[in-house]
This record gives C-alpha cells, structure tokens and sequence, in this order.
C-alpha cells in the first residue's frame, strides 16, 4: 500500500503493474445507476515516467481520503474483473 486513506469512505485508485513495469491507474467511479466500475483513469507515459508520480502526488493533495495501493501481479485485470 501506497497511501491510506479515510477507512470507510475514502476513494481507491489502484495501480496495476507487472515486474514493475507498465503501470495502470484504475478507480472505481460512480456509474448511472449507482453501481461503482472500475475504470482505466491514467497509464504511465514511457516518456515522461515522473508524470505519473506528480499526477499521484495531486491527487493525495487534493483528497485526504485517497487510498493508494500498488499491486505486482501478472495480469491484474483479472483481479478486478476487467478481461483486457
């Protein structure tokens, strides 16, 4: 885990990698009929690797509930339920 957040109500963004390469920013979003989805929201730019750390480090600014967890795995998709 990155960053804790608020335990009951704070916002999750998950960060999926593999060997620690390839990082995907995914949060669970509010959809139209209530239900949360998980949703691609920021991938890492192979030019500019820091952009995603600032983009990390605003958000925590901004969201004192914000929850950060980093996991390792091979296709993590799967773990949320996204076949890509």
């Amino acid at each position: 885990m990155i960053r804790k957040g608020e335990q009951d109500a704070g916002t999750i963004l998950l960060i999926l990698t593999e060997r620690g390469a390839n990082p995907r920013v995914f949060e669970r979003m509010p959809q139209p009929d209530g239900a949360r989805k998980w949703i691609l929201t920021r991938i890492q730019n192979t030019e500019n690797k820091q952009e995603l750390e600032d983009w990390l480090t605003r958000r925590a600014d901004q969201d004192q509930d914000l929850w950060i967890v980093e996991l390792d795995i091979a296709n993590g998709e799967r773990l949320i339920g996204l076949a890509y």
